[in-house]
């Protein structure tokens, strides 16, 4: 917007448009363009009258940004109402069991493990760890994606006690480490609930996944 016809004309448009400036509200207070439209023509020469098509051409202007404010308040309106649906679509998924690489937690029920294994690899082994990531308990199991139940039991015979629990699993092939990959796990969606602008889900024992993260539901056995 250009308001050059005399120097006081020049310092009333900037003492009326500094308040907005400073408040960051200019595009959409209608009330301030008003002012500013109001002070430029009570300070403008009147032997160089401003021509019509200046306001004409500020209006044009105004109404363009007042456009555009309304269309990234709609946008704005448009993402929450899309994070809505989204939670409602989850909703439905509350109850299943999701597989992820998160921590899973062990009341002294099996725990189905789908471990991955390095190619080529002769042997593996699956590395339980605790709540505060101590190593717990190790044991063989077959190379490749098949999955098996965790029972929490440790060499001793007893029961792990009860927590949340990762899992690992050392690919070797002739006695060294070729490989070591996060084991996924099966756990229960207790919720869904919005954290930002996205949704995660709440796993039984307290943990959270975002969406993304999980590879595979199923029925609860």
């Amino acid at each position: 917007m250009e308001i050059s016809n005399s120097q006081a004309a020049q310092n009333a448009v900037r003492a009326a448009a500094a308040p907005a400036q400073a408040n960051a509200v200019l595009s959409s207070d209608f009330e301030t363009f008003l002012q500013m439209l109001t002070a430029q023509a009570k300070y403008q020469d009147p032997l160089e009258p401003i021509d019509s098509s200046e306001y004409a051409a500020q209006l044009a202007q105004f109404s363009m940004v007042e456009q555009q404010v309304l269309s990234n308040d709609l946008l704005q309106a448009l993402s929450g109402q899309m994070g809505a649906d989204d939670i409602g679509q989850m909703a439905g998924w509350i109850g299943m069991e999701a597989r992820t690489n998160a921590p899973v937690s062990f009341d002294g029920s099996p725990i189905t493990i789908v471990p991955k294994t390095e190619a080529g690899a002769d042997q593996a082994i699956l590395v339980a760890f605790n709540a505060k990531g101590e190593e717990v308990q190790r044991q063989q199991i077959t190379t490749g994606t098949q999955p098996v139940d965790w029972t929490g039991v440790a060499t001793d015979g007893t029961t792990l006690a009860a927590g949340q629990y990762t899992f690992k699993v050392e690919s070797r092939s002739l006695g060294q480490i070729v490989g070591t990959n996060p084991a996924e796990s099966y756990a229960r969606i207790n919720e869904a609930r919005r954290q930002g602008d996205s949704t995660v889900l709440v796993l039984n024992g307290g943990a959270t996944v975002a969406t993304t993260e999980i590879t595979a539901l199923r029925e609860p056995n």
